[in-house]
């Protein structure tokens, strides 16, 4: 059977996530006169990520609203770099100071430089959506900001309305739902190869996994390895020749 949809993952297949994470929190810390008091800048750039990979967990965990995970990460990350008195942040102040951040990091928001013309050339022969385990209209309004929502219409399952997240089989499903076509006849692309590409293919989806460090990680079979979404609509059709 041809493949007759794709999904894609956001952050980072889509939009350039690390960038902007990492131009927010450092301009932000900038700001507060935070930077230059710190050892090692780059060292509080791998805390704020650790910080985000544990607290963005218990979100999609259930543990967390998405706004909570936020004030949670404000208050942790600066627990650990020393600040009194971080861990008892009101909500109010843990809003107040994320904020700050997030304004640096939403004016750096861009796309990669592959996806809007990889999207573009796809449009004509697949219907298009996404899965993301995030906020919809986080989401939704991020995809604006870059100038690739209109590509996906209403085909935009996030893992808060749907109850649950990558790698769950049923967000793929409900992806491929939206789009009217059963997982055997989409495919899906994302970075994260246990949460995207085997997530996607133990779903039976064609699996992509974006690897655009050009890491030579060995695959499994099932799974094919894209370094650039340049590549994607050849790699669509040759996914389906024996």
């Amino acid at each position: 059977m041809p493949i007759r949809g794709v999904l894609f993952d956001v952050d980072d297949t889509l939009f350039d996530y690390t960038h902007s994470e990492q131009t927010g929190i450092l301009a932000h810390l900038r700001d507060i006169g935070l930077l230059e008091r710190l050892p090692r800048p780059q060292a509080a750039l791998t805390l704020w990520r650790d910080v985000m990979e544990d607290q963005y967990a218990r979100y999609l965990a259930g543990q967390l609203t998405f706004r909570g995970q936020q004030y949670e990460r404000t208050r942790q990350f600066l627990a650990r770099l020393g600040q009194d008195g971080a861990e008892h942040l009101s909500d109010d102040q843990a809003a107040a100071w994320f904020a700050g951040y997030a304004a640096h990091r939403d004016a750096a928001w861009a796309a990669f430089p592959d996806a809007g013309p990889a999207l573009r050339r796809l449009a004509p022969h697949y219907r298009l959506g996404i899965v993301s385990n995030s906020d919809t209209d986080h989401q939704r309004r991020k995809l604006r900001a870059i100038g690739l929502l209109d590509h996906f219409g209403d085909a935009l399952v996030c893992s808060d309305q749907h109850g649950e997240a990558k790698p769950a089989p049923g967000i793929f499903h409900a992806g491929c739902a939206a789009l009217g076509l059963p997982p055997h006849e989409v495919a899906y692309v994302g970075d994260k190869y246990t949460l995207d590409a085997e997530g996607a293919r133990d779903a039976g989806l064609h699996a992509f996994w974006l690897d655009r460090a050009v890491s030579n990680t060995p695959v499994a079979d099932g799974i094919h390895v894209l370094h650039s979404l340049t590549t994607l609509a050849h790699a669509l059709t040759r996914a389906l020749t024996p």
